[in-house]
């Protein structure tokens, strides 16, 4: 794909605002001198699925760099307002995705600091009177200069409990986020119909927000990849019995609750991972033979469906009339 396809910007912008001058500027040269060509090819390669996100990260992308060329002629609009939501469920990148960002709008010159500190309220929220301010601001001198990621965002505010001192620390994130705007992006990030509650509760923080990004779920199959690229990472692999394990196991797990993506599936690998240690040492105990790289690395359908999973949902099913 041509860096002109990618982002879909024409060579050159004629600026029609200004008559008495002919200059313009060379988008695509921007685009490649910036370098941000290599972090969204990262972003491409990194992350499976999310076609949605990646399309308004390329959006966001083309729009400052339309946004540069236009202060190069001296029509710029004023500092845009780069602070984001992501929402969606556990386990779908959003803070992968959130250091992508960082990158791009650091490389873009809109943040001084390639530099992202994630947070919760726990970091933001003190336990006593006069604990909150300090505690939030210390928070955001130390992401001053990049980006500051709040996951679980919606935690900040709980109007069921009259003394509780996070509304303290909304205010001065607020206050923050509009003062020091050309030198601070926030993102706040948490499940899509609790984190509108929460604007719905804080109109400040909407008004606030520049860009919704919404995270879809994986589908099995998408699932199915990122486990097979988390293994390959840690020298391990399937084979023809365990991968079809694995997707048996990944279409009743996304029926249970809780289920959080790619967390869920990197937790399903580690249990696998022990499950075949164990197998692979009680062989050895019972004087089998040596093991090889190739048992070293496979993981068997036998550690796979070894799961609770597979239990709970035969344990589930009615026995025959």
């Amino acid at each position: 794909m041509t860096v002109d396809a990618e982002l879909d910007l024409p060579a050159t912008v004629q600026c029609a605002q200004m008559p008495a001058t002919h200059e313009t500027v060379d988008l695509v040269g921007l685009f490649r001198g910036s370098g941000i060509g290599d972090v969204l090819a990262e972003l491409d390669h990194d992350l499976v699925g999310l076609t949605p996100v990646k399309t308004r990260i390329r959006e966001i992308a083309a729009h400052l760099i339309v946004e540069r060329a236009r202060e190069t002629l001296g029509i710029a609009s004023g500092a845009p307002t780069l602070h984001m939501c992501f929402s969606g469920n556990p386990g779908t990148g959003k803070t992968t995705v959130a250091l992508r960002m960082a990158e791009v709008l650091h490389r873009l010159g809109y943040i001084r600091r390639n530099h992202l500190v994630s947070v919760t309220r726990d970091d933001l929220v003190g336990q006593y009177i006069g604990h909150t301010a300090p505690k939030t601001r210390d928070v955001l001198k130390r992401a001053m200069g990049g980006v500051l990621f709040i996951d679980e965002a919606y935690y900040l505010y709980r109007p069921e409990n009259e003394r509780d001192y996070g509304q303290e620390a909304i205010e001065i994130l607020l206050q923050t986020m509009e003062n020091q705007r050309s030198d601070l992006v926030v993102i706040l990030a948490g499940y899509e119909a609790r984190m509108e509650t929460f604007f719905q509760s804080n109109p400040g923080f909407r008004s606030r927000i520049a860009h919704h990004i919404t995270f879809p779920d994986y589908d099995a199959a998408e699932l199915l990849d990122i486990a097979e690229r988390m293994l390959a990472k840690m020298h391990y692999r399937l084979d023809d019995a365990s991968r079809a394990a694995f997707s048996e196991y990944l279409d009743r797990r996304i029926r249970q609750p809780n289920f959080a993506n790619a967390r869920s599936v990197r937790n399903a690998l580690d249990r696998s991972r022990l499950r075949q240690a164990n197998r692979l040492f009680a062989r050895a105990l019972e004087g089998g033979a040596p093991a090889d790289a190739a048992a070293l690395t496979l993981l068997s359908a036998e550690d796979i469906r070894a799961s609770r999973v597979f239990a709970e949902m035969t344990a589930a099913r009615p026995l025959p009339a």
